[in-house]
């Protein structure tokens, strides 16, 4: 059966329909209802998407141990929108129309004895292949050696901390840089013992396995030559050891680690070769025949000044690199192009490889993420930004990658992930956003999925398989479609048609490979009931999409060029879906189920995303990999905060946070604001509350109820900061003081010092428009019919 809003329910009923059909599937469409032309699809403005997570937890999904059954003719899967013939045991795929008979173990089937993939509310389902575990994985930690004795230690107390929480199965590498690469033999027994490589150049990886006597031995012969101590044999068991044999030699390994002993002169910067250590780390990988996939976990706390990808001189007169160095071609840019091309390179290897690369950038400054993004957004490793090693931001988000399943204590982390994506031949597949690179082979590498691509790409297109990397249940996708069907040959409205995601992963905790498989099913509307379309428009999702196609669009386009393709979009969207009278904004209503998109929008042109004024490129960077990682839920958060209200309760109660608008309206001088941005958890007192919490009231036992009114927000800050990963930083701050700025950012200026309201309360000191004026000006737009 084939889900869609009905048109007659109200905006509520539809929202509520959508949230109930992401619980049962995990994903989230765009349009719900499709037109079952290509002319009238061309018109329906915003683009035809999916927003899926494919480790998120289905309620009700089982997961079945044994394989799927797919289809002769396109690969796709058997799902419970086939149809059986029970009597000769044959089912015809709903994507090719192939007849296919079911396997001997499928011989009792029937109406009343049905497999759990032909269940109707079984949409996705999760396979455990009966195959050999994979072998383990691989984590390698690369540390920062360019950074003072305090920073240090803490650097290695958390890596201390990780090693706790890794796979029992896990491999481990030790990897240490400054001026130099030195690499840890921790399978050497008798002491501690390094290789020390040159740090100002890329290692080919042949010279670097001649160089480290790497040979491709087995497993008995390597344990030989281990106990003779005649430093030959494979990587495995010499750099990448059973964490198990290694423990008390890698944990006295980091307990020696001093900082990098170089002379720096005052006014130089150290030197430090991030890149030559990443690539020695990746390197590692593609010389270990028996490891798998893994992590290259890289803790960085200064730019790369030295070797492949240089990011800038050590010179301090030569300033790190600024967004106008990019937009007017200054010098201070000039290693730019260069840095990036090498970090892609890399990526490219260590997707190859299986490996995740991990930043965890701990600095005051800037330390070249915007260089090495490609290597984290590619392999599908985690980005985070803090002030140091010691900071919550850091330790709580590197705690939330390695936590455990609380049913099964498991890792919750999966490695060498692929997607294949198939639909019916109305539909083609346009690309992929997120940490995704084309697939050379897979599922979908046949002749059969070249006819599913589209002409038109988005992201990562011309293909219908994808690498993801390391995947969680945080990964989330965004898929884009086409519709290609003739208008002369339209489709019946009504009839279904179908989407299939499959993703295949290896268990980091079991080595067993799974695949994910996810069947949805909507049905084509009749273009000239724009109320059926309508009614099945995600607002949310609708805004996430485009989003993520604004920030990879910006990639490569001007800011200025991006925002006015965004303008021309909304407006043509009103146009088309607004009901009003031609010439006269007055009358410019837009459907519910279309009105708080313009909101998404206009928040979406201020967001760090786009707007790029007060960040650094490694930030920008950050912000944009974290959007492309996150579902539609968290991802609406970072583009449209959520703000709560806090008031004394007139009851005496305890207070509750109340939604409040997000407008400069909001701020009052007895309320408290708790505001969410996903990056920061801002908690704003207003004037009044910050004087009698100043004055010591809420220590004196007849105000409990004022001491309850700053407990509460805090208890609710906590509990975001505790549920987010990368953890969001905590920011406590008063009206008027200097950090307040965190909130006044991303309010609505509806009063400013250029506004008549200035004189009613808080102004915002800005020359941005309002929303209100924003609207006014879409209407007139919209109306005018010229776009």
């Amino acid at each position: 059966m084939a889900h869609t809003p009905e048109s007659g329910g109200t905006m509520m009923d539809t929202q509520s329909a959508l949230l109930q059909l992401e619980q049962s599937e995990g994903c989230r469409l765009s349009w719900n209802a499709w037109p079952s032309s290509r002319i009238e699809a061309s018109r329906t403005i915003v683009p035809f998407g999916v927003m899926i997570s494919p480790l998120r937890a289905v309620e009700g999904s089982p997961t079945l141990p044994y394989e799927p059954l797919p289809c002769k003719g396109c690969a796709s899967i058997l799902n419970c929108y086939c149809q059986v013939d029970y009597a000769s045991k044959m089912w015809v795929c709903p994507f090719c129309h192939t007849r296919n008979g079911f396997p001997a173990h499928y011989a009792g089937i029937s109406e009343s004895n049905l497999p759990a993939e032909l269940f109707p509310q079984y949409v996705s389902l999760t396979y455990t292949l009966r195959t050999a575990p994979a072998p383990p994985p691989a984590f390698v930690f690369t540390v920062d050696l360019c950074q003072p004795r305090e920073d240090l230690a803490a650097c290695v107390d958390s890596i201390k901390q990780t090693i706790g929480s890794l796979p029992e199965r896990s491999l481990v590498g030790l990897v240490t840089f400054g001026e130099r690469v030195h690499l840890y033999e921790l399978g050497y027994g008798n002491c501690s013992k390094l290789w020390v490589l040159r740090g100002d150049a890329s290692i080919p990886k042949d010279k670097l396995a001649s160089m480290l006597l790497l040979s491709n031995q087995t497993a008995p012969q390597q344990k030989q030559n281990h106990q003779m101590n005649d430093g030959s044999g494979g990587c495995e068991g010499r750099f990448l050891v059973p964490l198990s044999e290694c423990e008390f030699a890698l944990e006295a390994a980091l307990d020696e680690l001093q900082p990098d002993a170089q002379d720096v002169a005052v006014g130089f910067r150290p030197r430090r070769c991030t890149g030559a250590a990443m690539d020695v780390a990746v390197s590692l990988f593609e010389a270990a025949g028996g490891v798998s996939s893994g992590r290259v976990m890289m803790f960085l706390s200064g730019p790369i000044t030295h070797g492949p990808g240089l990011m800038v001189d050590i010179d301090m007169a030569v300033p790190l690199r600024c967004h106008k160095d990019f937009d007017k071609g200054t010098g201070v840019a000039k290693h730019f192009k260069k840095s990036h091309a090498f970090f892609t390179g890399v990526a490219s290897r260590a997707v190859a490889s299986g490996v995740a690369v991990d930043l965890f950038a701990c600095a005051m400054d800037q330390v070249g993420v915007a260089e090495m993004a490609p290597t984290a957004e590619r392999t599908g490793g985690v980005i985070v930004l803090a002030d140091g090693f010691d900071h919550p931001v850091y330790r709580n988000t590197i705690k939330s990658m390695f936590e455990r399943d609380p049913a099964t204590g498991q890792c919750k982390m999966g490695f060498q992930a692929t997607s294949d994506v198939f639909c019916t031949r109305e539909v083609r597949v346009s690309g992929c956003i997120g940490a995704v690179t084309a697939a050379a082979t897979g599922a979908s590498s046949s002749g059969a999925a070249s006819g599913r691509v589209s002409e038109t790409d988005v992201g990562c297109g011309g293909t219908t398989s994808w690498r993801l990397g390391c995947v969680d249940e945080r990964s989330s996708y965004a898929y884009y479609f086409d519709i290609v069907q003739s208008h002369n040959n339209a489709i019946r409205p009504g009839d279904p048609f179908y989407l299939q995601f499959q993703t295949r992963y290896v268990a980091a905790a079991t080595g067993e490979t799974r695949v994910k498989v996810t069947t949805l099913a909507r049905r084509w509307c009749d273009p000239a009931r724009l109320d059926e379309l309508v009614a099945g428009f995600d607002q949310e999702a609708a805004g996430v999409l485009m989003a993520r196609i604004s920030v990879w669009r910006g990639e490569t386009e001007d800011a200025f060029d991006v925002l006015r393709w965004l303008d021309r979009t909304l407006i043509r969207l009103c146009s088309k879906y607004g009901e009003y009278q031609k010439d006269d904004p007055n009358t410019f209503r837009l459907s519910p189920y279309m009105s708080l998109y313009p909101q998404f929008i206009f928040h979406l042109r201020r967001s760090p995303f786009l707007q790029v004024f007060n960040s650094s490129p490694d930030e920008t960077a950050y912000f944009r990999s974290v959007l492309n990682r996150e579902g539609v839920s968290t991802a609406a958060v970072m583009i449209q905060p959520t703000l709560l209200r806090y008031a004394l309760n007139p009851n005496g109660g305890a207070p509750v946070g109340m939604p409040a608008v997000l407008d400069v309206s909001s701020l009052a001088p007895d309320v408290i604001l708790l505001l969410d941005t996903f990056f920061h958890v801002v908690v704003f007192h207003g004037q009044t509350v910050a004087q009698w919490r100043d004055a010591g009231y809420h220590e004196k036992p007849e105000h409990a109820a004022f001491k309850a009114l700053l407990e509460v927000p805090q208890n609710d800050a906590s509990a975001l900061i505790n549920s987010r990963m990368p953890t969001p930083r905590f920011v406590d701050c008063d009206q008027n003081g200097s950090q307040a700025r965190f909130v006044l950012a991303r309010l609505n200026p509806s009063a400013t010092h250029n506004t008549a309201a200035n004189n009613a309360g808080e102004v915002i000191f800005t020359d941005d428009v309002s929303f209100s004026v924003f609207v006014e000006h879409l209407a007139r737009t919209a109306v005018a019919g010229n776009v």
